[in-house]
């Protein structure tokens, strides 16, 4: 059959199309930005579209071409600069729909959410269920799949916060540690999708896809953190207050194009838990999807993994350091520009142009300071941060090469500022 994934290099949508590929499907993928998907998996058919743009039937139909099967892999966690839930998760979905039954499409897959309820107060549970209603009230042979907490060897998100806050020193800090929540394993989403592409599921059910025990957020922390392989800490509980004041900040960094999994939805989906019903697939299936503890067991942790989850929390850190640092500086330039200027004019510099070479290099820093902040300019900043760095010392070292000297490191301390700006490259790719 060929199959069209959309969302086919997310978490899920990934672990589909290399499942669906083995079972010797014709598969292609399509995503808003497919760039590197083509990198990693140039033998792969993608496609690059924005499912917020693909509203009515006529939009989708040239993209069904050929398509015996449609799995829905794609969604958003919050409305933002790139999101929009209710674009997405509903009025796509309705036009998917729709096309499909046009072109003769017959199966569609639908992956959305447990907690997926068309009375929630939170946008993306509603806009899920919204979603999910369009697909359920369709002619279409659907199947619509709703998994817990998904662990996969891969981390976005949600589950790369567990990792990082599992590999927290000395303690485990944890927000709403009493929560329930139920896991599903990567392996057991592409077994339900497998079947139900290939017609192996009884048609027009919803089934949760979440282990049979519900276990406390904590719990879950102390079990990522052994499969770490890293010693023993407690859990201590962060008041939530404090949580609420994160998702807040990372509400604002959500408005500058990044999508942390702290953000205000994350939390109030947290504070319901994450639960489900798992006795559908059990009969369905005849046995339960693994537990957590075997879930890990089946994804050996290695210091890749160590590595992940130590410089996860450190991410926002050095990108807020090295903006500081930039935006400070070109600050201080301005406020005591005379005082660099003569600086440089001893240097043969007439003080007109050191004048605006000073202004000229605080623009810069305070530009590349800023932009770094913004996730779509990030890169670029950091690269603009890097040559201005060796261009600065490649000018200090030709009309001052004393400053190398400097008692206070001035030009020294230029050296851990390039080291910095490279692990700020090193880790800004999100999947």
């Amino acid at each position: 059959m060929k199959v069209l994934v959309l969302g086919g290099y997310g978490l899920i949508g990934e672990a589909v199309l290399e499942r669906l590929t083995d079972d010797g499907h014709d598969l292609s993928g399509l995503g808003r930005d497919v760039s590197q998907a083509r990198r990693r998996k140039p033998d792969m058919q993608w496609t690059a579209a924005d499912m917020s743009r693909l509203l009515t039937a006529a939009d989708w139909v040239p993209l069904l071409a050929g398509v015996d099967a449609v799995v829905n892999a794609a969604g958003a966690l919050q409305d933002g600069p790139r999101d929009q839930l209710d674009a997405i998760h509903r009025r796509s979905v309705e036009a998917l729909v729709a096309a499909c039954e046009q072109t003769g499409v017959r199966r569609l897959v639908q992956i959305s959410a447990v907690g997926a309820d068309l009375q929630s107060d939170s946008a993306f549970f509603r806009t899920k269920a919204e979603g999910d209603r369009a697909v359920a009230s369709s002619s279409l042979e659907w199947t619509i799949l709703r998994p817990g907490l998904v662990i996969a060897p891969a981390a976005y998100g949600g589950t790369a916060l567990l990792r990082a806050l599992a590999a927290f020193p000395w303690v485990v800090p944890a927000v709403l540690a009493d929560r329930p929540i139920q896991t599903v394993s990567v392996r057991d989403v592409e077994e339900a999708v497998s079947r139900a592409v290939a017609g192996g599921l009884p048609r027009g059910l919803v089934i949760d896809l979440v282990e049979e025990r519900a276990r406390p957020l904590a719990h879950i922390l102390l079990e990522f953190r052994s499969w770490l392989g890293l010693r023993k800490a407690p859990v201590v509980a962060v008041p939530a207050i404090v949580g609420r004041l994160a998702s807040m900040a990372a509400d604002g960094l959500g408005l500058l194009g990044w999508r942390s999994p702290l953000r205000s939805a994350a939390l109030a989906a947290l504070e319901k838990g994450v639960t489900g019903n798992a006795r559908t697939w059990s009969e369905i299936a005849g046995c339960p999807v693994r537990p957590l503890e075997a879930t890990l067991a089946a994804m050996p942790a290695h210091v890749q993994e160590r590595w992940f989850a130590r410089l996860w929390l450190l991410k926002p850190v050095v990108l807020g350091i090295l903006s500081m640092f930039w935006l400070i500086s070109g600050l201080v330039g301005f406020v005591r520009q005379d005082a660099a200027a003569d600086i440089l004019i001893p240097r043969g510099l007439s003080p007109g142009l050191a004048l605006d070479t000073v202004l000229a290099g605080s623009m810069a820093d305070i530009v590349v300071g800023a932009a770094v902040l913004v996730r779509s300019l990030a890169r670029p900043a950091l690269m603009a941060m890097f040559a201005v760095t060796l261009l600065y010392m490649a000018a200090a070292t030709a009309l001052a090469p004393d400053l190398w000297l400097d008692p206070l490191g001035a030009m020294v301390k230029a050296v851990p500022v390039l080291c910095l700006v490279l692990v700020a490259l090193a880790i800004l790719e999100e999947r």
